[in-house]
């Protein structure tokens, strides 16, 4: 498993204090009140950083970090992705997992069957989407449910699925 989850995007300055506006990679944008330090990644380096301010605007994190004091020092972070240590994540609930531990399981039938590999994981509101790609590059879209999802081993890089009438087939 990664020890750095990613949890945001930088995409602009805010105002001229040296705030960073940020795009959430989280369910609850809350949790970077929670947070004191950060990584922010740039030219495949990380740098760590410590929050002094976390303000919200829009469905936008707006961070103040130490350091970054003006919006000349926020535009050498525009673009840049934030992460932080795995301790750090918020604890998920019974049967959630990070959408990072998911990308590349393998995919079996109840039967044993490989259906393909898990590449990109879709939120639609209710449930979330798992998107599986076979061997030949056909995708399969499976809904995030109980009746679908019947087993997820992370340790062994495994999810075992219940192909419902309709899933996987060709029309």
């Amino acid at each position: 498993m990664q020890k750095l989850l990613e949890i945001g995007q930088i995409v602009n300055s805010y105002g001229i204090k040296g705030f960073l506006k940020v795009v959430p990679y989280t369910d609850d944008i809350t949790r970077f009140d929670s947070l004191k330090t950060i990584y922010i990644e740039k030219n495949k380096k990380l740098e760590e950083m410590q929050i002094e301010e976390v303000r919200y605007h829009n469905n936008l994190v707006l961070l103040k970090l130490k350091g970054i004091d003006d919006i000349n020092d926020t535009l050498r972070y525009k673009n840049c992705y934030i992460k932080i240590d795995r301790k750090d994540a918020v604890e998920l609930p019974k049967n959630s997992y990070f959408i990072v531990d998911l990308i590349g399981l393998e995919v079996y039938t109840e039967e044993g069957t490989l259906i393909g590999t898990l590449v990109d994981v879709f939120p639609t509101g209710s449930n979330d989407v798992y998107v599986v790609k076979d061997e030949l590059g056909k995708q399969i879209l499976l809904p995030a449910i109980g009746d679908v999802i019947k087993n997820v081993q992370l340790e062994n890089k495994k999810m075992i699925v219940h192909l419902i009438e309709g899933l996987g087939e060709d029309k």
